[in-house]
């Protein structure tokens, strides 16, 4: 009784049967179905919150929010986020990567209900911060079950995802747009948005790959698990820490774009006002091309050269745009940065849910964990060198951490390592 259950070897070769018995083309088909859940998953996570940031103002006014209260509550989701960043892993062991981020979604949608129907002040600051524990958990998880599929797949398919997300997070913005341009009670679009986004979310798990994720230490690169016995290396250490650099590369291209591009073109360059908001739209607008053909990209050149063209790309886009000011050189600047940091991220996390010495989701967790306190610390240091010398220096920063990338990159792998 139980025998074979306590011998590891026969539940080894009973697994090897099963899984050769199964048809190539139903495991073919079960890998689409679970790429396009996985799309909606991400898309939702981009669309969420984004159909509440433009109403932002409206619930400033409605409470009565100074500009400190309201900026300390703001700051909330961030600190949410890292507070529950490296639980992600462990969470994702117990529950499943699929199932965390699905129901994760949903309690997402309804914690925006309650920022977008709050009567008080610490209800707001409530909400934002349970946004920002809810978000950072269902970031990982979200990735976690991508890198899942992409191993069925045996090529890259990770930034087509991302480009999803970017792709929410723009319809996110327009459905918040028709919402104010109709009178939508913010109650009632945010209802709206809950239920829709959580059908989207129930179905796409549902299609989702059915398993639990795999709980094993990963042994990819060595073969072992001792390193999770013994400590890890001062190799294994570095390489995390410069996926964190790499992946807090791409968030601050991105954050540059969505906090400081619009007020650049603006303030520093005098542009009009129809036109400054297009220093935003050039810089995401190539990030979501880049990463639409990113993948490919990624199984022809091999992470290591892609992000080390990218990189390149953002330093000579920011420093012709910050070197030679005008409008038109910003523009092409900030597009070419966008474009050149579009698979940072995603590649950085590759990487990290590769690594050996860690329980399955660990590594993943860390650095992304490694990122939010990058992109939290990121727009504090170009405030502060903005108030005293200009934003025109404080956004040196970008070109600067383009040179981490190329300095970095070789931690991620090359083509022959796919």
């Amino acid at each position: 009784m139980g025998t074979e259950g306590s011998n590891p070897s026969v539940s080894a070769d009973w697994k090897i049967v099963l899984s050769a018995s199964v048809d190539p083309s139903s495991r073919t088909t079960q890998a689409r179905f679970a790429r396009v859940a996985v799309s909606v998953l991400f898309f939702t996570n981009g669309a969420l919150y984004a159909n509440l940031v433009p109403r932002f103002p409206e619930v400033k006014t409605q409470l009565g929010l100074g500009d400190a209260l309201y900026g300390l509550s703001i700051a909330l989701l961030p600190l949410g986020a890292l507070l529950s960043g490296l639980a992600a892993g462990k969470l994702i062991r117990w529950i499943g990567s699929a199932r965390l981020a699905a129901f994760g979604t949903i309690v997402l949608g309804a914690a925006m209900l309650l920022i977008g129907t709050a009567s008080f002040a610490w209800m707001f600051a409530l909400g934002l911060f349970i946004v920002g524990v809810l978000d950072s958990v269902i970031d990982v998880a979200q990735n976690a079950h991508g890198l899942r599929v992409q191993k069925l797949y045996g090529r890259s398919i990770i930034n087509s995802f991302h480009a999803i997300w970017s792709l929410g997070a723009v319809v996110g913005g327009l459905m918040a747009v028709g919402a104010i341009a109709l009178h939508l009670p913010l109650s009632w679009h945010l209802i709206l948005t809950f239920a829709l986004f959580s059908v989207l979310a129930l179905i796409a798990l549902k299609f989702c790959l059915p398993g639990a994720d795999d709980p094993s230490v990963s042994t990819e690169s060595t073969g072992t698990i001792s390193e999770s016995k013994t400590g890890l290396s001062k190799r294994t250490v570095f390489v995390v820490v410069a996926l964190s650099f790499i992946a807090i590369s791409g968030a601050v291209v991105e954050d540059v774009g969505s906090s400081w591009a619009t007020l650049y073109l603006q303030t520093g360059l005098s542009a009009p006002a129809t036109v400054a908001p297009l220093g935003f739209l050039a810089l995401i607008g190539f990030q979501f091309l880049g990463r639409l053909v990113g993948d490919r990209m990624t199984d022809s050149l091999g992470q290591r050269t892609v992000a080390r063209l990218g990189g390149g790309l953002v330093v000579a886009g920011m420093t012709m745009a910050l070197a030679w000011p005008s409008i038109a050189l910003t523009l092409i600047g900030l597009a070419l940065a966008g474009f050149g940091a579009a698979t940072l991220v995603p590649a950085a996390m590759d990487s990290a849910s590769r690594l050996p010495g860690f329980a399955h989701g660990t590594a993943l967790a860390i650095v992304t964990w490694l990122m939010r306190i990058g992109s939290l610390m990121s727009p504090l240091l170009i405030g502060i060198v903005a108030d005293s010398q200009g934003l025109r220096i404080g956004l040196i920063i970008v070109p600067v951490f383009g040179l981490f990338v190329l300095a970095l990159s070789g931690v991620l792998r090359k083509k022959q390592d796919a």
